[in-house]
């Protein structure tokens, strides 16, 4: 499959002037984000996310190694890589001067667009702006100056959508009516590479997901895969009478009652059978009224990932 970024031992480190200190962010990164993918990169505050956006959109210079975006080097093709990617950026940075549809009329030529074939709007309507077109951006209430900041990176039809924490403090239906076109520009050909801090959103939209770590890919694989590789589970078994006290039998998994007073088991089924789990439940004396399983989701996993790892 055909990438549509290639990024190669990225590296970036930052100097304090002042007191001459170095501080390395991104740490030789390796990461290929295939065409037409939706594609999740994840982290902690710090991890290293937004310097390697702003690397990709030409506001930071890296330190080494190569990024390419469409096949277009971000140096030796400067131009040719801009002109590839749109980018949504987690500030509310807009001039405050224009309108909104002067503000996306400006951009357009900014990145050489013709007037004929501006589709300023298409992308007015797209994003439910059009009550708000001709009025000033300073007017505007945070979740629309958000939806004139996705309209903006939209306006020279970019094949990369770079989207950096999008919905960050916006409302339910912001959110909805975004995702919903994003998912269109993706179906029909768009890449879209997400961060956002909500991982439910990445769970339910991204189809690849990569975390990122004091400056280093600690995974990267398909939604799916990813899910699937972890090695845990949890029994929640509901008694027909209730538990005060956890038999000492079943300590040999983690095991917590609930506030609901379920028995909540933590087991790897790499290792363990739920019927070995009920069998040490029952010899226990605990006779089960109902029982489910817990997959994990993102979250398991992004803590897992991320939590205690060294600097």
């Amino acid at each position: 499959m055909t990438n549509a970024i290639e990024i190669r031992k990225l590296h970036k480190t930052y100097i304090d002037g002042k007191k001459r200190q170095h501080k390395i962010a991104l740490k030789g990164i390796d990461l290929d984000i295939p065409q037409g993918s939706f594609f999740a990169l994840l982290g902690p505050n710090g991890a290293g996310k937004s310097t390697m956006i702003n690397i990709m959109a030409g506001l930071v210079h890296k330190t080494s190694g190569t990024v390419s975006i469409c096949g277009n080097d971000i140096e030796k093709q400067m131009r040719a890589a801009r002109l590839a990617i749109g980018v949504v950026p987690q500030e509310l940075v807009l001039d405050t001067f224009f309108t909104v549809r002067q503000a996306l009329d400006i951009h357009a030529g900014y990145y050489g667009v013709p007037k004929a074939k501006r589709r300023t709007q298409e992308i007015i309507d797209a994003l439910g702006l059009s009550d708000k077109a001709d009025i000033n951006s300073r007017r505007l209430s945070g979740g629309m100056r958000r939806r004139l900041l996705v309209a903006k990176a939209l306006v020279h039809q970019p094949p990369v959508l770079i989207l950096d924490e999008p919905t960050a403090g916006v409302d339910v239906e912001l959110r909805t009516q975004l995702w919903e076109y994003v998912k269109a520009l993706n179906k029909a050909g768009t890449t879209v590479l997400l961060t956002t801090h909500y991982l439910e959103e990445a769970e339910q939209l991204c189809d690849t997901i990569a975390v990122i770590n004091h400056g280093e890919v600690v995974a990267c694989e398909k939604k799916a895969v990813m899910l699937k590789s972890f090695d845990s589970k949890q029994l929640v078994i509901t008694p027909t009478e209730q538990i005060n006290n956890i038999p000492e039998k079943i300590q040999k998994w983690k095991t917590e009652i609930d506030t609901e007073g379920k028995l909540v088991i933590d087991y790897k089924p790499s290792k363990d059978g739920i019927q070995e789990i009920l069998n040490t439940v029952g010899a226990a004396g605990i006779m089960v009224r109902d029982l489910t399983t817990r997959e994990p989701n993102l979250e398991d996993i992004f803590l897992k990932l991320t939590t205690n790892k060294a600097a």
